[in-house]
């Protein structure tokens, strides 16, 4: 199956006025035509800044200093901002962060939602639009009278609902839900997952989710990359990872996650935070919260290596030297 997304060596700093933060550091990974991947981290990992750079979305100060992002097979870095839009909810679409504050509160939700499918398909009049949106709506489970509503009308879970429908608007290919959980109760949880999971289905589509909850990454994709200030550390398929983890930072989310099933077990704390990424000495971040650190690990220059150890799992080599 080809790769509808080829990620290789991407790097991104933010500037600021005390340094420059690096946000990505030499991430690469693929994502095949119809596949769920997932990216999985602690706050401030890295997980949005990549989905951003993805789409060139990123904050003025936001800048890529190296590696390509091939969308089916064409490279994006260096294209203008025109060719950008063409790209953008067409081929690649986002359900951001966050719905509760993502929609303009002054313009009513189908209206938004018809704006994204005029850019992209100027020829449909406004009725063939809306009745898309109804067909839309149906689907992720919104009456249409969402359509004529203000977004301060909506609850959290029919905003999230919209959103997924504005990302499906214009049929992209590739999706990517980032966090469309975040600030639900575990109910409309469950639901919205299931609601992306059918849509994805429906549409065949390929769909990058991110979360810091790895339970859902479990339940929602087909292979995974853990992610740790600004670098993945381990990546292959979910089940596998899940069953035979090789980084200490995998090893310690999992094991701070509880389970229904298995024996009981005292969830481990992950002590600690991340580490400031403002002008990095390149020494293992990791290295000051590994549970079984070597003065070597402290010390020495970091090499940044994922090392192949399975046929399709991989692992930063930092640790397995450490090991």
């Amino acid at each position: 199956m080809s790769s509808i997304l080829e990620v290789t060596n991407l790097s991104m700093h933010y500037e600021t006025i005390s340094g420059n933060v690096d946000a990505v550091k030499d991430v690469t990974f693929n994502v095949k035509q119809g596949e769920s991947f997932g990216l999985v981290g602690e706050s401030g990992c890295g997980k949005t800044s990549v989905a951003m750079t993805l789409l060139q979305l990123q904050p003025e100060n936001g800048k890529i200093s190296q590696g390509s992002i091939k969308f089916d097979s064409n490279e994006m870095i260096g294209l203008s901002e025109n060719e950008l839009r063409k790209i953008r909810w067409k081929g690649m679409s986002i359900v951001f962060q966050g719905a509760m504050n993502a929609w303009n509160p002054v313009v009513k939700v189908g209206e938004q939602i018809r704006e994204a499918m005029r850019e992209h398909s100027p020829n449909n009049s406004k009725s063939e639009n809306t009745k898309k949106i109804r067909e839309l709506f149906e689907m992720v489970g919104l009456d249409e009278s969402v359509i004529e509503r203000f977004p301060h009308e909506l609850s959290g879970g029919m905003k999230q609902r919209a959103m997924i429908a504005l990302a499906l608007s214009c049929d992209p290919k590739l999706i990517i839900a980032d966090e469309p959980t975040t600030a639900l109760d575990v109910v409309i949880q469950d639901q919205i997952l299931k609601e992306i999971r059918k849509v994805q289905e429906v549409f065949g589509l390929s769909l990058i989710y991110i979360s810091h909850d790895i339970a859902v990454i479990a339940e929602m994709t087909d292979n995974m990359a853990v992610m740790y200030a600004g670098s993945i550390v381990e990546l292959g398929k979910t089940e596998e990872i899940f069953k035979d983890p090789k980084h200490a930072y995998t090893r310690m989310l999992l094991e701070s996650t509880p389970s229904i099933i298995g024996e009981k077990k005292k969830l481990r704390s992950l002590d600690g935070e991340p580490p400031t990424l403002i002008n990095n000495d390149n020494k293992c971040l990791f290295s000051y919260r590994c549970p079984n650190p070597t003065n070597e690990c402290k010390n020495r220059e970091l090499d940044m290596e994922l090392i192949k150890i399975s046929s399709s799992h991989y692992v930063d080599k930092c640790c397995i030297d450490c090991e």
